[in-house]
């Protein structure tokens, strides 16, 4: 459980350009949404 909580918060971006962390957000989602597409497919 805390290698997941490391995993997540190297994940986040600590910045104050709101424009930057949106684009990282959606780039992670997207990840996010591919691999589960994958895993999905792969059933």
């Amino acid at each position: 459980m805390t290698e997941l909580v490391r995993v997540l918060r190297s994940l986040r971006r600590a910045t104050d350009d709101p424009r930057a962390a949106f684009m990282h957000r959606l780039r992670v989602g997207f990840a996010i949404a591919a691999l589960i597409l994958f895993l999905s497919l792969l059933r």
